[in-house]
């Protein structure tokens, strides 16, 4: 089974929305028989790639970054939608973490990096704002030789 896997931004800019959904889409058409894509279904790119990856036909598998990971949805739209996609997994990990911290989303990100074949970045190429965003987890994938696909679009700033 191949293993895609998930990070990305959670605001991701309306000129660039267009591009991400269809690199994710042709990600999955380039593959053969089943695949596994795992995300930690946060709010943007984790949740996009998801729902990609249902419609593909993907196993889903959750990462949850901690127990109180819920708390971390602005509103109850984002936390229905987080928990209508976390009901449609296959499997859900769960990480030992009690709270949501940067640490606990390193953790998640890297978990999601150690278990795939491939890893889907949609990144504008600049550092993460703090431990755990994107960057850490590109460049961490990149250090275990881990392919990873960048989606984005040039000169594109988010907010």
């Amino acid at each position: 089974m191949k293993r895609i896997g998930v990070t990305g931004h959670r605001s991701i800019p309306q000129e660039v929305h267009a591009h991400v959904l269809a690199s994710m889409r042709a990600a999955f058409r380039g593959c053969d028989g089943a695949v596994e894509a795992l995300s930690s279904l946060a709010v943007g790119a984790d949740q996009l790639f998801a729902d990609l990856a249902l419609a593909h036909g993907a196993e889903l598998t959750v990462v949850i970054p901690s127990g109180d990971y819920e708390a971390c949805f602005a509103d109850g739209t984002e936390l229905a939608r987080y928990r209508a996609l976390k009901a449609r997994a296959v499997r859900e990990v769960r990480l030992d973490f009690p709270h949501s911290t940067d640490e606990a989303y390193y953790a998640a990100g890297a978990y999601i990096a150690d278990h795939c074949d491939r890893l889907i970045a949609v990144w504008d190429g600049r550092p993460a704002r703090g431990l755990g965003g994107t960057g850490d987890i590109v460049r961490y994938a990149r250090g275990l030789g881990r392919p990873v696909t960048v989606i984005w679009r040039e000169g594109v700033e988010r907010s």
